[in-house]
């Protein structure tokens, strides 16, 4: 049996219908294989950090889960992708960006992944939501 680790997800949105993409992926997370749980925070309306463009809508994610780090994190980015993700540039607007912020108590340094993330403490589009939780 695999071991059940709690999970933090920051969720992101600001082209489109992003409250109804976030919901949709708060559903699909749900549904996904290795996901046992997922509550949300509330969402919230902040102003883009580091670029322009349409406010976005953001989110955290509380999940428990069976899924390694780097396979929760193939999962983030597969819905990503799925919800039309383009990385055109550093910071641009997107549909969806799916943040892998805490993964039990594990501090990793992958070519891939940082956890904890490296900037959550930073930003308070992360840290309100994590209050929620």
């Amino acid at each position: 049996m695999s071991t059940i680790q709690h999970a933090y997800v920051g969720l992101g949105a600001n082209l489109g219908d992003a409250q109804a993409t976030l919901r949709t992926v708060l559903e699909q997370l749900r549904r996904t294989a290795g996901i046992l749980s997922c509550l949300s925070s509330h969402f919230y309306r902040t102003a883009p950090v580091d670029a322009t463009g349409p406010d976005y809508i953001n989110a955290v994610a509380a999940l428990d889960t069976t899924l390694a780090p780097l396979d929760l994190l193939d999962v983030l980015q597969a819905l990503e992708n799925q919800h039309g993700r383009q990385r055109p540039y550093h910071n641009a607007p997107r549909t969806l960006d799916l943040d892998l912020l805490l993964y039990g108590d594990a501090a990793l340094d992958h070519e891939r992944l940082i956890l904890p993330h490296p900037r959550m403490h930073l930003r308070a589009f992360v840290l309100m939501p994590l209050r929620d939780l």
